[in-house]
């Protein structure tokens, strides 16, 4: 994406713009950040390549004062990966990205895992069992395609 004109978009308009949730160079976000292409930055888990990466995004935001609110775009465990993450940040921004797309759309994000998250009052809570907080659904494991591969 240009982040040129990313930036000018931010500069005109008097909401938040947010991005970066395809973005996994550190390199990249350094840019973004610096300057201020964005209002919001918005990393995501896996795109960016786990949580200590996430981290450092989120980080290099706190010091520049730009809320950090993770990309999650389904109920996956990206989710739950996402909702621990901001429950660490510093800058969180007030938001989270939940996902509100019926099994039409997303038909395979229900039941992987419990309990399920859900949206209450505009709020979700971070999952407070050990670990994700979370308990892979062993039905889903069962239903799901896989292969074991080996390194030679």
């Amino acid at each position: 994406w240009e982040l040129e004109w990313t930036k000018q978009v931010t500069d005109a308009l008097k909401l938040d713009v947010t991005g970066g949730e395809q973005d996994c160079d550190l390199s990249t976000w350094k840019r973004i950040i610096e300057m201020r292409a964005v209002d919001v930055v918005q990393p995501d888990v896996c795109y960016l390549g786990g949580l200590t990466r996430t981290l450092k995004v989120a980080e290099m935001a706190r010091q520049a004062g730009i809320p950090c609110t993770p990309h999650s775009a389904n109920l996956s465990l990206v989710t739950v990966f996402t909702l621990h993450l901001m429950g660490a940040l510093e800058n969180a921004g007030p938001y989270v990205e939940f996902s509100i797309e019926g099994p039409e759309y997303y038909p395979w994000q229900y039941d992987i895992y419990e309990p399920a998250l859900v949206a209450k009052d505009g709020k979700v809570q971070i999952p407070e069992a050990p670990g994700w907080g979370i308990g892979i659904n062993p039905d889903f494991l069962e239903k799901t395609k896989y292969q074991i591969s080996t390194l030679n």
